[in-house]
């Protein structure tokens, strides 16, 4: 036990904890999106999908502790350690490094970190809880497809979904870069292989996020037959 909390106040089992909780949110951003794209396959899976969820409490509450806990150990760390770096180096470099990407992923992980924080409480709030969803009134918590439709057709929500996957990209990038560095597991021979991967897997997360407002917003998802249909379901299982 003392030296668990030892290995927790250093320095490396801080960075350590970082990439850990980082792993599971990275785990668990793909679950969420893999279940968002169903969106695309219409409302009868979709709402399917939401139910089962639901239905599942134990699975559902656990995820959401290990998420919440996650979360709150990611981002706290994350400050404390660039509140320590910045400490220990109050002037930082004059030169920035050939990888522009990465020294730009870097600097904005302690932004991007609390800025998607709030955001995912926003989130959160606008499809769960009725009167903030603001889409005119409409929230119906036995069709979640009309709900998550309605919001995005919301100019400015989906904007700001955008910009949150633009942010989580480079949040990706950067901590799939760094977590195998944070755990030990370094190799000058596969850096660019684990460079190009990093990217590859932050591109496609982000841009797979990207597509669901876009869709909504060009009415490829969500159209009056789609949301008419919705509603039968919904109908159905009251």
């Amino acid at each position: 036990m003392q030296s668990a909390l030892t290995l927790g106040q250093s320095t490396v089992g801080q960075k350590a904890i970082v990439a850990v909780s980082g792993l599971i949110l990275f785990g668990f951003v793909i679950g969420h999106l893999a279940g968002n794209l169903l969106l695309f396959a219409g409302p009868g899976p979709f709402n399917a999908y939401t139910v089962a969820l639901e239905s599942a409490v134990p699975l559902l509450w656990g995820i959401r502790i290990v998420v919440l806990v996650s979360v709150v150990s990611h981002v706290t760390l994350t400050v404390k350690l660039a509140r320590r770096n910045a400490l220990a180096r109050p002037v930082g470099y004059q030169k920035v490094g050939p990888d522009r990407l990465t020294t730009y992923a870097a600097r904005t992980m302690v932004i991007s970190g609390p800025l998607l924080a709030l955001y995912v409480a926003f989130h959160l709030a606008q499809f769960t809880v009725p009167g903030i969803d603001f889409s005119g009134g409409a929230f119906d918590h036995t069709n979640v497809y009309a709900n998550v439709v309605r919001g995005f057709r919301v100019w400015w929500v989906s904007a700001i979904y955008i910009f949150a996957s633009f942010l989580l990209g480079l949040h990706l990038y950067h901590g799939a870069w760094s977590s195998f560095s944070s755990l030990g597991a370094q190799h000058r021979r596969w850096d660019a292989l684990r460079r190009r991967s990093a990217i590859g897997l932050a591109l496609l997360i982000a841009g797979a996020m990207i597509s669901i407002p876009l869709a909504v917003q060009a009415r490829l998802v969500g159209s009056a037959d789609q949301l008419a249909e919705s509603e039968a379901l919904s109908i159905e299982e009251e």
